[in-house]
């Protein structure tokens, strides 16, 4: 670790030939944009900052006894290129792994009993006709409104609406409340009576707008396939190191460092003013020390952005203290595989709001993943938390372990001992695109283009997953890059 006092002094010319940046936050997202700053200015001086000790965010994997637990994500979609691409690029691409094949179903509840999820779901939207008719899941009169969905009108009117109004306007409540609501909270810990269509899952209006219908849009779409190299390897659709997602992240540190970046743990940033001529941004960390930047990216949530900026943009701040956030936690549980009544043959199963439990989903690790237990052990993992239903954060640890361990009671029929747990909170984890959402962001951006070399990153804004991070990060490097070269041109000339 850098020592933040060897950072008194720091101060920046406008004829200095190495222009310098600050990355403040080092989650993936930062940790993305550093290594990419990295990659196209090699001759930079490029400082992160992260407040924790540790690096990596939610990302963090725990090992003991034999287990390998994740506390935060599990897995990314290969789907979005980053995530693959990023791994490749770091020397990881050929210790991913997909889902265990073997158990390749997933469970929803209803009533208090699991049923099979159909196949054939192409982003949360059924694709395939066949097991739709078969799925005890939606009522006769249910699929009987999801297929008007092939003969009601598109709607004309291109205002936004939220994502639950979308669904059942073209499929019908029941399938909102026990198919896709279920499924979506899995993604975004939200509310969809609450959250954007048009920044979530903007492709299914696209669907509707082409197409005339949600159904004939995924239909669609699923025909053309998606873009490819041809002689590219054709991937599972979730893909995680095989020794855990902390390897990407110790990747990415080790990386950094080669690159000669200096990586600051366990210092805050506690405020980010401007020099009255504009040229530097003046970074004061929690001791008192100053850094002087050409370029200040902040990777990361948008409360603590605009806890930032509050000093020297305050409109920006307005706008990122408008994107809510909601609080979550996961709880592992291991046991003996000869202490569960069944084997666990499966995924794990997602629990719809209208259910009324305070567990939204359950994983069950080891049967999902390859090298997540030892032979003759099982490992779970309980999700606690989202919108509207936070209340139940509010216990100490205990009590979130026995609220899960019933919860594995009554679906599971587990009533052994574990042989250890492990809870990871996340307080304020998970931002909600909202209605209205990309319009605060384009606030946020309108904002701090009046501040070349000022930029935000990170899950807050056109994506939660790990690819989205790692896009966010490094699209973000390249526009900082660009400011801060342009300003040097023109001061240059």
């Amino acid at each position: 670790m850098t020592s933040a006092s060897r950072l008194q002094g720091d101060e920046i010319r406008t004829d200095d030939p190495a222009p310098r940046f600050v990355v403040v936050g080092g989650g993936i997202t930062g940790l993305a944009a550093a290594r990419r700053l990295a990659l196209l200015a090699p001759e930079a001086v490029i400082t992160l900052i992260e407040r924790e000790e540790r690096l990596g965010g939610k990302i963090v994997t725990e090992r003991v006894d034999g287990f390998t637990i994740e506390g935060g994500p599990d897995s990314f979609l290969s789907v979005k290129p980053r995530g693959i691409g990023l791994c490749e690029e770091l020397g990881l691409g050929g210790q991913l792994q997909g889902t265990d094949e073997r158990h390749r179903r997933t469970f929803v509840m209803k009533a208090g009993r699991l049923q099979r999820l159909p196949e054939g779901l192409t982003g949360l939207i059924p694709s395939r006709l066949g097991p739709m008719a078969r799925t005890s899941l939606i009522s006769p009169l249910g699929k009987a409104r999801m297929a008007l969905d092939f003969v009601l009108p598109r709607k004309r009117d291109e205002r936004d609406e939220t994502l639950a109004a979308f669904i059942e306007r073209r499929l019908g409540r029941e399938v909102y409340d026990r198919l896709i609501e279920p499924l979506m909270a899995g993604i975004y810990a939200g509310d969809g009576r609450q959250l954007s269509l048009a920044a979530t899952l903007p492709q299914l209006r696209m669907g509707e707008v082409r197409h005339g219908g949600l159904i004939k849009g995924v239909l669609a779409s699923k025909r053309a396939g998606p873009i490819r190299d041809p002689a590219a390897p054709t991937r599972p659709p979730f893909l995680v190191p095989r020794e855990g997602m902390d390897a990407l992240v110790a990747a990415l540190e080790a990386d950094l460092r080669d690159r000669g970046c200096r990586l600051i743990t366990g210092v805050a940033v506690t405020e980010i003013g401007q020099d009255p001529g504009g040229s530097a941004y003046r970074l004061r960390l929690g001791d008192g020390q100053i850094l002087t930047a050409a370029g200040v990216l902040l990777a990361t949530p948008a409360f603590a952005a605009a806890d930032l900026l509050d000093g020297l943009d305050s409109g920006a701040a307005v706008a990122l203290r408008a994107i809510p956030h909601v609080s979550t936690a996961t709880v592992s549980v291991a046991y003996r595989a000869v202490d569960l009544p069944r084997p666990l043959d499966g995924y794990g199963y997602v629990v719809p709001r209208i259910e009324g439990r305070p567990v939204l989903a359950c994983t069950w690790t080891s049967s999902k993943w390859h090298h997540r237990a030892p032979d003759g052990h099982v490992l779970i993992r309980g999700f606690v938390g989202r919108a509207g239903q936070e209340a139940v954060l509010s216990g100490s640890d205990a009590e979130l372990l026995a609220l899960v361990r019933e919860e594995f009671r009554q679906m599971l029929g587990i009533t052994a001992e574990p042989l250890l747990h492990r809870v990871f909170r996340w307080p304020q984890g998970m931002p909600q695109y909202t209605l209205g959402h990309l319009d605060r962001v384009a606030a946020v951006e309108a904002r701090l283009a009046a501040r070349p070399g000022l930029l935000v990153a990170g899950h807050a804004y056109r994506g939660v997953g790990i690819p989205d991070c790692i896009r966010s990060g490094e699209t973000a490097a390249e526009q900082v890059l660009a400011a801060v070269q342009a300003a040097r041109s023109r001061e240059a000339a």
